[in-house]
């Protein structure tokens, strides 16, 4: 055992001291924290602290020299003579001296503009040079909040882990990650392995820093971190850009050094502020310290957002390449204030690697075996930028608290807290938890349910259920049922439900339910509960159309491949007919249309339904297909995200049998095919087309048969107006044959409206969509929109408006449509 541990520990001694560390500071000894410290024709560095302090690892004794790099200081080239480990070497930076050469500012051109246009055109020049690599990755995260409100929707909010002082301010999270990235250019491909996680005062480590989510990547045309803002070197930057030559510089190797700044065209555009540094010559990036603010980036809660970066020579591929990075951010939200900087450094760079066809897969991210396991002895010997005083302490604090706070006693008397019953938990639902034994009974309060309808009236549920964890890698159970109770028809409707679920990597779920419910007769649930609930109480539309059933279902699900879903259910069900049982609103009969009968088809017919009471049995599988499906694979789970290059095809089979009446007995095939395309400085496209046929034709109840979603709304959110028609009546179309549908939309964003002038100062983003319906035995049905988007007043810009007209045979109908566009 002497013999295995001795060299492991010399090892770790050597590593130990085997670096170079100090402190960076100015002209005034006040700290600078991003400095980027390097050995010099190397690509092998660091970055300082919040403090100013570094350290820098290198093995080789001797004369080495040591780079300090920051953007508006002079670049600092210290030769030194290593003689031990640890080298200690303090320096500090001295400004800029940013001059503007007046033989610049006499030519008749925007000298700023030359440049640009030089950086625009040897874009895929320079970044070939580095079109494959590999290449170490840090990252480390903080994020603190001031004032934290200690009830929000009255829930204690609790200290946070433990890192919050006496004005409940303080550090609320802390990570740093090692990983190991691969990249290639074309086609484009990334991999990272994470090798160490680590997040204070958290047991399983697993940190959200990404290298791909990180990647601002200023050489594409759109930064989609960022919500797709335009890069100041965009192939189309000069719509949104104006440029100023500040000065120029010389770095440590004699370079030309440009410093630009960015002017937005317009206030409130999809852009950065701030400025680029560009080297003359080779017209690449030497650094960039850009901000931005919740308006560009399409999320109001944010104050502004920062990045920082450094680019390093290096002779290897006679390139320019990112060695350090920072993204700072402020929020506001709902009393929350939070602010944080995540800071990032690439190191090692292997330009020539040799990648093979099992090199990338869809598997873009993963952990190594014990990665979230790392002690403090490893994350003091390799971690590359020192802590400060303040995350030194946070790590002990919560190291020293966590397991305290994973004890039975601390747990329950947590639980003591959150468990009390208050007086309005009738109303608003209560829930009693054990959180060491991982279980849980929830009551749901009355107001969960709450609604109208001309069948049942005004109407509520109450319901209980239990859950129980097994385990962190997503197995589980629950148990529970409900009451829906209406109260004009009397009648109370009980529901059960017994659901499983076994992990979170193909997350396979079965479940058994059953008793009794309302259901729509269109089976796509069309019509939302909250809008009939407004049209019915205030203008005497009762749009929501229901049955009654009585029914048993049993289901499964899973991903049975990577991007493979697999659904299925077996029911059986006695349906019947339900009738209107109030005629109440809030307004009068005189005023608006008296209500319709609750028969979709024949809204003046008030004793009888659109079919007849039966028994029947629904087998339904689905198969859905994600092409290209890329995923991160954690320690307790897999996380889905898509491929925004290929679309998503759904299939599904549905047989009906088994019924009273052969009759009615069914087979019907539905496919679904949809796709959200980002196209870069050109916006948003999305598409989806739905078609479905029956295997044969009969006269089959009408809740079977294929129907289109429609729309008798004035007002719509973003989710529904990709899916319905506009201006549609919701049972207007409907077969028991064949019918296909068909939704585009394209989002330009500032492409097109941001080039007019004037009107580009609104920021409002033009969109143009169209859907189209096919039907059997019915005339093909049209509709052609036109939009604004992006309405609103300084940040908050969620209101769109969308002018349709729609086209049926002969007959054609325009009209407005407003809603809030949600997606952030």
């Amino acid at each position: 055992m002497k013999k295995t541990l001795l060299p492991f520990l010399l090892l770790i001694s050597l590593i130990a001291v085997a670096q170079v560390k100090g402190k960076i500071t100015d002209a005034k000894n006040e700290p600078l924290s991003f400095v980027s410290i390097y050995l010099d024709k190397t690509t092998k560095g660091t970055t300082s602290n919040d403090n100013g302090d570094y350290f820098l690892e290198t093995n080789k004794l001797g004369k080495q020299v040591v780079v300090f790099q920051f953007l508006g200081y002079k670049t600092l080239k210290k030769e030194v003579n290593i003689t031990s480990f640890p080298f200690e070497l303090n320096v500090k930076l001295e400004q800029e001296n940013i001059q503007l050469d007046e033989i610049s500012i006499s030519t008749k051109e925007n000298p700023a503009d030359r440049i640009i246009r030089n950086v625009i055109a040897n874009k895929d020049k320079n970044t070939d040079k580095y079109a494959n690599y590999t290449a170490k990755f840090y990252s480390r995260g903080l994020t603190r909040i001031k004032d934290l409100p200690k009830k929000f929707l009255g829930q204690e909010m609790g200290d946070l882990g433990g890192g919050l002082d006496s004005t409940r301010s303080g550090i609320v999270y802390l990570s740093e990650t090692f990983s190991n990235i691969s990249f290639q250019k074309k086609p484009k491909k990334f991999k990272e392995i994470i090798t160490a996680s680590k997040v204070s005062g958290e047991d399983n480590g697993v940190s959200f820093n990404r290298a791909e989510e990180s990647d601002i990547n200023l050489y594409d045309n759109s930064i989609e971190v960022f919500n797709n803002l335009i890069s100041p070197i965009s192939t189309n930057a000069f719509s949104y850009y104006r440029y100023k030559l500040e000065g120029t510089f010389y770095d440590k190797n004699g370079k030309l050094i440009n410093k630009i700044k960015l002017i937005p065209k317009r206030k409130n555009d999809r852009v950065f502020e701030g400025s680029i540094y560009v080297v003359e010559d080779d017209w690449a990036l030497y650094g960039s310290d850009l901000t931005t603010t919740g308006v560009q980036v399409n999320l109001p809660f944010v104050n502004s957002l920062g990045v920082k970066q450094s680019y390093n020579y290096s002779d290897k591929v006679d390139a320019w390449v990112l060695v350090t990075q920072t993204i700072a951010f402020d929020i506001k939200f709902l009393g929350f204030k939070p602010q944080g900087k995540f800071s990032y450094v690439y190191s090692d760079y292997n330009f020539n690697p040799s990648f093979n066809e099992n090199t990338f897969t869809n598997e873009v991210l993963s952990f190594k075996e014990n990665a979230t396991k790392k002690d403090s002895v490893f994350w003091n010997t390799l971690r590359p930028v020192p802590l400060t005083k303040e995350e030194s302490q946070d790590y002990a604090l919560k190291d020293s608290i966590k397991v305290v706070r994973k004890s039975e006693k601390f747990l329950d008397s947590l639980d003591n807290r959150s468990n009390k019953f208050k007086l309005l938990s009738p109303i608003t639902g209560y829930s009693y938890r054990d959180t060491y034994e991982k279980w849980s009974l929830s009551f749901s309060g009355l107001i969960n349910d709450f609604g109208f309808n001309t069948v049942q009236g005004f109407k509520t549920s109450l319901g209980a259920s239990y859950y129980k964890r097994l385990n962190d890698e997503g197995k589980w159970w629950s148990v529970g049922f409900d009451v829906d109770y209406g109260f004009s028809d009397k009648r109370a409707r009980p529901t059960f439900y017994f659901s499983k679920k076994w992990n979170n990597f193909s997350r396979p779920r079965m479940y058994i339910t059953g008793g009794v419910i309302t259901a729509q007769f269109n089976r796509r649930n069309a019509v939302k509960p909250l809008d009939n609930f407004v049209l019915s109480l205030f203008r005497r539309q009762n749009v929501l159309k229901i049955y009654e059933k009585e029914f048993a279902r049993i289901g499964f699900s899973e991903e049975i491949k990577n991007g493979v879903f697999f659904s299925s259910s077996l029911e059986y069900a006695n349906r019947k007919p339900l009738f209107n049982t109030t005629n109440y609103s809030f307004v009068s009969e005189e005023k608006y249309q008296p209500y319709t009968s609750n028969n979709p088809l024949e809204p003046g017919n008030f004793t009888s339904s659109v079919f007849t009471a039966h028994k029947i049995a629904t087998l339904n599988m689905g198969l859905r297909f994600v092409f290209g499906q890329k995923y991160l694979t954690y320690p307790d789970s897999k996380f889905n995200i898509g491929n925004e290059k290929y679309p998503t095809l759904s299939l599904n089979y549905r047989k009906t049998f088994a019924a009273d009446n052969t009759e009615f007995n069914s087979d019907v095939l539905i496919a679904t095919l949809r796709q959200d395309v980002n196209t870069g400085n050109y916006g948003e496209l999305f598409y989806k087309i739905r078609a479905g046929a029956f295997l044969k034709k009969k006269d089959i109840p009408f809740m079977d048969n294929l129907q289109v979603v429609g729309n008798e709304m004035f007002f719509v959110t973003d989710v529904n107006r990709k899916n319905n028609f506009g201006l549609l009546d919701y049972y207007q179309y409907y077969t028991n044959d064949k019918y296909a549908e068909a939704h585009i939309e394209h989002n330009f964003k500032g492409a097109i409206l941001g080039r007019i002038p004037l009107i580009n100062k609104l920021n409002f983003h033009l969109i143009g969509s169209a859907k189209t319906m096919f039907m059997s035995d019915a005339k093909p049905y049209s509709e052609y929109a036109v939009g604004l988007d992006n309405i609103g007043f300084g940040k908050w810009r969620l209101l769109r408006v969308d002018y349709v007209k729609s086209v049926n045979g002969g007959n054609r109908k325009s009209g407005w449509l407003f809603g809030l566009n949600m997606s952030f």
